[in-house]
């Protein structure tokens, strides 16, 4: 075994425990340390994980500089201005989605990323279904013929039961509702996930977009404590993809009878492809060849895919890029932008040129 890869967590709330877990069960792979303005909480995290090393900031971190590889794990807005130093020290990174709040940003990590030769990744978590995976290999080797129509869908309803936590009371969730906070609501949250997987699935990157965004009442006045509730609820979008292929997507908080669904039907001159992630279960269903003339389903076998954790030390260890990359949450980041435009100028139609 060679050297430890030794990995920096950059903010310790809730996600950042699946980070640590992750790595916690890989061999050859150390936490050495944590970084988070937050004392208490940066305390509790580093004492759960055996963790060492504490930071206030990431240039203090930097200065100490004993890691390798860094996971960030802060909120959206932060990703930006954290990322970019530890890049420019050369570090390894892998950050959490939305790449950035802004194309702009997002395109300077990317380019940023790429001038310092670093393993980038986006923690674009359902890369790690398999039906996903598999539904994409099909797609690419031509099973369903060429992508015509797609329809996709990420649902939750954490704003209407309790099941992960009181989201009124919890600063987990709150940031979530709050553009202050850094925010871009279940579009950036969520939304950044059915534009990936679609596109992804379907093999062409979207080509224009046209959105609607509501935000719904949840409070008195709209705030609760120090956060303004003005983050999007639910989404709603109609995509035209490079490959001329056409779909809707759509995402809310409000789904009721769904914690946490995924949905793809992609369909094609030779075949469809349905994929669900729900309840935790991973299923790919295909109706290919003859089975088209009696609209007739088969559920496929689907292989195991390794995370975007592995994923990641893998390419360190091996000196090799590995994707989602940058790049490639600069191109959803561009998607985004253009789904708030968008939706403040009527819902009309924007051209990704």
């Amino acid at each position: 075994m060679s050297d430890p890869i030794r990995v920096l967590i950059v903010g310790t709330g809730g996600m950042a425990h699946a980070h640590a877990s992750a790595y916690q069960a890989m061999e050859g792979v150390e936490l050495v340390g944590g970084v988070d303005r937050n004392p208490e909480n940066l305390h509790e995290f580093n004492a759960q994980y055996g963790i060492t090393h504490g930071f206030d900031s990431v240039i203090e971190a930097i200065q100490w500089g004993e890691f390798d590889a860094v996971s960030n794990v802060t909120p959206d807005a932060v990703h930006f201005p954290t990322t970019m130093p530890l890049l420019a020290a050369g570090k390894h990174v892998l950050c959490e989605k939305p790449l950035a709040v802004t194309y702009q940003d997002a395109a300077q990590m990317a380019v940023a990323a790429q001038a310092a030769g670093v393993v980038n990744m986006v923690n674009l978590t359902y890369r790690n279904i398999p039906a996903i995976m598999e539904a994409q290999r099909l797609v690419a080797s031509g099973a369903i013929g060429e992508v015509r129509h797609f329809e996709a869908s990420y649902l939750q309803s954490w704003l209407t039961q309790p099941a992960w936590g009181k989201w009124d009371e919890e600063e987990q969730w709150l940031w979530r509702l709050s553009s202050k906070h850094g925010s871009l609501g279940v579009l950036g949250d969520v939304g950044v996930h059915i534009l990936d997987f679609t596109t992804f699935v379907a093999g062409a990157d979207s080509a224009a977009v046209s959105c609607r965004l509501r935000t719904f009442d949840k409070a008195p006045g709209g705030q609760i404590g120090a956060y303004v509730l003005d983050a999007n609820d639910s989404a709603t979008m109609q995509v035209q993809l490079t490959n001329g292929a056409i779909g809707v997507v759509h995402a809310s908080r409000y789904a009721s009878g769904h914690m946490n669904d995924l949905r793809l039907r992609v369909f094609g001159t030779e075949g469809g492809l349905d994929v669900r992630w729900e309840d935790n279960q991973s299923v790919l269903r295909a109706c290919l060849g003859d089975q088209i003339g009696t609209a007739a389903w088969e559920y496929l076998e689907v292989p195991p895919v390794q995370t975007n954790y592995v994923g990641f030390i893998e390419a360190i260890r091996a000196g090799q890029s590995v994707l989602p990359d940058f790049a490639r949450g600069a191109t959803l980041q561009r998607a985004l932008d253009a789904a708030v435009l968008s939706d403040g100028d009527g819902c009309r139609d924007i051209v990704l040129g």
